[in-house]
Formats: C-alpha cells, sequence, structure tokens
C-alpha cells in the first residue's frame, strides 16, 4: 500500500498598496496601485524538456489562421474606473447560517495555536490508522462526528443522493458549477520515487489493476456522471497507483490497462460535456502528466474551437511555469486546438525541491497575475513570453484557483477591460470550505450587478472545487486541507474574522440594528 506523504500549501496573503474607486451604478471595487506586471526577481527560469519523449508526434509543418490578437508589447496595466462591478455590502449574507458558524469554528481551530496542534495530530493518526476503531469507515460514531464537522465543511458527500444534494445547494447559494474530485490520493515518498516498478506482468500486474486501476477508474467515471453540464471534474492520475506513478515517472505512455481506463473517462466526459482537469502534481511526476494532457487535448479540444474538454493545471510557484505554458501554448498554436489551462499557485511547497520554486511569495504573485492577464487577453506579454517571434496566441479556455482576493479582483477587473478576449472560456474557483469571502463576492457581484456586467461581457463564473468519497476516503484531502490552514495563517484569520463580522452582522439585523 503505497503512503501518503501530506503536504500543505503556502498561500499567505501580502499587504498590497490600493486604490479605490466607486461606480456609480456597481459600487465600490479596488485594483493595485502598482499596475499589473512587475518584473520578477528571478534570475534565470529553466526550461522543463517535456516535448523530447519518443512517443510524441511532431508538430505539423503548417500554422492554422487564428482570428484573435496574436503578440503585443503590453497587457493592461491600469483599470478603468468603470470597469470592475464590486458588491456593496455583505457577500456572505448568501451563505446559510449554519455555514457561517461550521465555517467560523473550523477557522478559529485552524488559527488557535493551542487547538490546531491536537487537532492536526488526531486528523494525522484517523488518515493513516489500521486499527478499526480509528477508521471512520467502521467506527459509526466517529464517522458521524466527522461528517458533522470537518467532512460537512469541505466534502460533497459519500455517495450520490448527497453529492447531488450539495451540488444542487451550493448552485442554489448562486454559484454556476463546481469542480468535483474523488477522493482517492495518493503523493509520493521520497523513498517511493526512487523505488517503484513498472508491475506489468505477473500477479503484481493483476494485483494493481484489480486494487488500483479499477477503484480508481470506476470512481472517476462515477464522479463524471454526478456532474453536470456547465461543471468541471478534477482527475488526479496518482490515484490510479503505482503503473501510472512508475509511467509518469519514466514519462512512459499510459499502461494498457490504464489507458483504457483514461480513454473510458474522457469519452463520457466529452458525451457529457462535463471538462476534465488533469491535476497538477509532484515535479517527480509533473512531466509525464504534461505528455499525457498533451495528448488528450490534441485528441479531444479540437471539436469546438474556444472550448476545452481536457486541462492542464500549471503551478505559478514554480519558476519554469511561464516557459512550460508557453511552450504548450506554442504547440496548441501550431497545432490547432484549444488549451485548456488551470491556473494555480501551487500545492506541493513541502514535498517539491526548493530551488525550482520562486524566492519569494511576491514572485510567485507576480508570475500568476502576469500569466492570467496573458490568458485573459490572449496576447503574449512580460511575464508569458511568446517562443517565437510573431506566433500566433491560441484558443484558450481558463480556470483560475485562487484564494487570494487580489488577484481574482485584478482577474475581473483585466475580463471587464476592453483589452480582454470576451469569447474565451474563464471560471474562477476557490476550494470548498475555504475562501468563502472570495467566493461569495464572486456570487454577490453576479446577482447585485448581471445586468451591467451583461451589457460589457458577461457575469463573474464562481466555482467550488470539492471532492466526494466515504469519510475514510476522504480523511487524507481533509489532512490536507488542515495542513494548508496552519501554512496559510493570514488569510486563514482573514476569513475567520469576515465569518464573525458576518455573525455579528446577522445579529444586528435581527434586532433592526443594521444600517
Amino acid at each position: 500500500m503505497v503512503q501518503v506523504s501530506v503536504v500543505g500549501r503556502s498561500t499567505i496573503l501580502p499587504i498590497y498598496a490600493l486604490n479605490t474607486i466607486r461606480h456609480p451604478q456597481c459600487g465600490l471595487y479596488v485594483i493595485g496601485r502598482n499596475g499589473y506586471h512587475q518584473k520578477l526577481g528571478v534570475a534565470t527560469i529553466t526550461r522543463r524538456k517535456i516535448h523530447s519523449s519518443s512517443t510524441r508526434p511532431s508538430p505539423p509543418s503548417e500554422q492554422p489562421t487564428l482570428t484573435a490578437a496574436t503578440h503585443v508589447d503590453h497587457l493592461p496595466t491600469e483599470v478603468p474606473g468603470d470597469s470592475l462591478p464590486m458588491a456593496k455590502s455583505a457577500p456572505l449574507s448568501v451563505l446559510p447560517l449554519s455555514t457561517v458558524l461550521r465555517n467560523l469554528a473550523t477557522t478559529s481551530i485552524s488559527c488557535s495555536p493551542i487547538l490546531l496542534p491536537p487537532s492536526l495530530a488526531i486528523m494525522n493518526t484517523l488518515a493513516h490508522s489500521n486499527r478499526a476503531i480509528l477508521s471512520p469507515d467502521r467506527n459509526s460514531l466517529l464517522r458521524w462526528f466527522l461528517k458533522k464537522t470537518f467532512y460537512a465543511q469541505f466534502c460533497a458527500g459519500e455517495d450520490a443522493p448527497e453529492v447531488r444534494r450539495t451540488i444542487d445547494g451550493l448552485k442554489k447559494i448562486g454559484f454556476t458549477g463546481v469542480i468535483l474530485g474523488y477522493a482517492r490520493e495518493i503523493v509520493l515518498t521520497e523513498a517511493q520515487t526512487h523505488n517503484l516498478s513498472a508491475c506489468e506482468e505477473g500477479p503484481v500486474a493483476e494485483e494493481c489493476v484489480r486494487n488500483e486501476i479499477g477503484p480508481w477508474a470506476a470512481g472517476t467515471l462515477e464522479t463524471v456522471r454526478l456532474a453536470q453540464p456547465g461543471d468541471f471534474v478534477a482527475l488526479k492520475f496518482s490515484g490510479a497507483g503505482r503503473q501510472a506513478l512508475y509511467a509518469l515517472k519514466n514519462r512512459l505512455p499510459p499502461p494498457k490497462h490504464l489507458r483504457k481506463a483514461i480513454d473510458e473517462i474522457c469519452e463520457l466526459a466529452a458525451e457529457r460535456d462535463v471538462p476534465l482537469l488533469f491535476d497538477a502534481e509532484q515535479m517527480a511526476i509533473q512531466a509525464g502528466i504534461d505528455d499525457w494532457t498533451l495528448e488528450y487535448q490534441r485528441k479531444y479540444n479540437t471539436k469546438t474551437p474556444g472550448h476545452a474538454i481536457i486541462y492542464g493545471t500549471y503551478q505559478a510557484y514554480l519558476k519554469s511555469t511561464p516557459t512550460t505554458l508557453a511552450s504548450h501554448l506554442a504547440i496548441a498554436s501550431k497545432e490547432g486546438f484549444t488549451l485548456g489551462v488551470k491556473l494555480v499557485r501551487g500545492a506541493y511547497l513541502g514535498a517539491d525541491p526548493r530551488h525550482i520554486i520562486h524566492d519569494t511569495k511576491a514572485d510567485t504573485d507576480n508570475a500568476y497575475n502576469g500569466i492570467a492577464a496573458s490568458l485573459i487577453c490572449r496576447k503574449w506579454g512580460p511575464i508569458l513570453n511568446a517562443p517565437e517571434p510573431s506566433l500566433p496566441f491560441p484558443r484558450v479556455s481558463i480556470v483560475l484557483g485562487s484564494h487570494n482576493l487580489e488577484s481574482v479582483r485584478r482577474a475581473r477587473a483585466i475580463r471587464d477591460s476592453g483589452e480582454a478576449d470576451r469569447g474565451t472560456e474563464l471560471a474562477i474557483a476557490q476550494l470548498q470550505g475555504m475562501a468563502d469571502e472570495v467566493s461569495c463576492e464572486l456570487v454577490y457581484a453576479a446577482k447585485q450587478c448581471a445586468g451591467y456586467v451583461r451589457e460589457k461581457g458577461d457575469v463573474p463564473k464562481a466555482y467550488k472545487y470539492i471532492v466526494w468519497g466515504t469519510t475514510g476516503e476522504c480523511m487524507k484531502y481533509l489532512l490536507r486541507r488542515a495542513y494548508e490552514n496552519r501554512d496559510a495563517v493570514a488569510r486563514t484569520k482573514s476569513g475567520r474574522d469576515a465569518m464573525w463580522a458576518e455573525v455579528k452582522r446577522r445579529f444586528r439585523t435581527s434586532l433592526g440594528l443594521a444600517a
């Protein structure tokens, strides 16, 4: 059984110098004083050689003609005063009171130096213990407690009816949809990275197919069936077990049984029009994931121009990401398919080598914001440079995963500016149970300013990333969320304060004291 190495995400929010502008129709909004693009404080960006595999076909010699903007020397650095509708007050009012109180309790524990360490120790024991009394799937009392608390905060449900109720509840609040994932996940330890084998023959291969690939495929197919058109499904290749990990580490094509499973998943997703987000993972296997992602994008992202079924995930905290993404955009441009891009800051700070990660959080923020601006405008820029002169920028579909309110506001400002390509699909997502103050601002803005925004382009599309599975299957996921809240102290405190302010606002309103 492969063990899980639990890692957290470092996304502590910086303090920004801000300007505030009021629009008569849509209230207050905020933009950064220093613009969107600053030079990264990095001496060199190392190119990952991710297209040298002999299994990759060569790109065709002829380039398709694209109608959108191609190469430019600049991107928007100022946001006009009428561009971004923002909520005037109380975005968290869209949440049920039970959700606000549970969120307040969770973030309060995560911020407490007294309560958090023992809570993490208990969750770590529950996530890795084989004893029946400590298994949520076998201990009914433990399962009941977890389902009413941490599980309810972060997870969708254990079966189809529960999952559908959760998704329907989020859409009733005002979310456009969800990014639904199956909870099964494996993260490599350093020792496992060096000791993998192919496992393609004999009893070991049968065991891998029966106990690893089979359950992963069945769970992922069920996830695609649970999702509805307009939703996304997150797919994590490492969950398929040892054969997948060995092939990815060595940049080999998917083994026979795994390829059959992936093909079946992609066919069902295309049939139901439910895009698949191939998750980024540790750098030990990321180049292999990139190879597989491009292979399936070539196959499935050509049917409807500008609409991707397969997305790759790009982590802005890696110094190599602008070069990597630019090379993928070049391939999409030359071969005529839509590149699906999910952009995140990064989730493996504790596992990836430190030297490949940006030196400061400000560098990561600059990279994230610069890449997002180029994608939204479909223009090369100072961060995302054109790999070749006069290379057309391809069609893209974008999912921005961010808990950073500043980055979300910047993305929305650019989207509503004249520089944006409003024909480009754009969704903005946060994890379920986290950053609700960011998510609900999107939902609230869409509700309050829907008519104004529609005249300019489109209503903000807010999504929640949420996993499903038994309580036991979700424990490792829950543990990762707990560590993430611990590492992002400033953001967690901000969330706690926002929830506490909302509780007080509702109390004053109930007494008739609110303005």
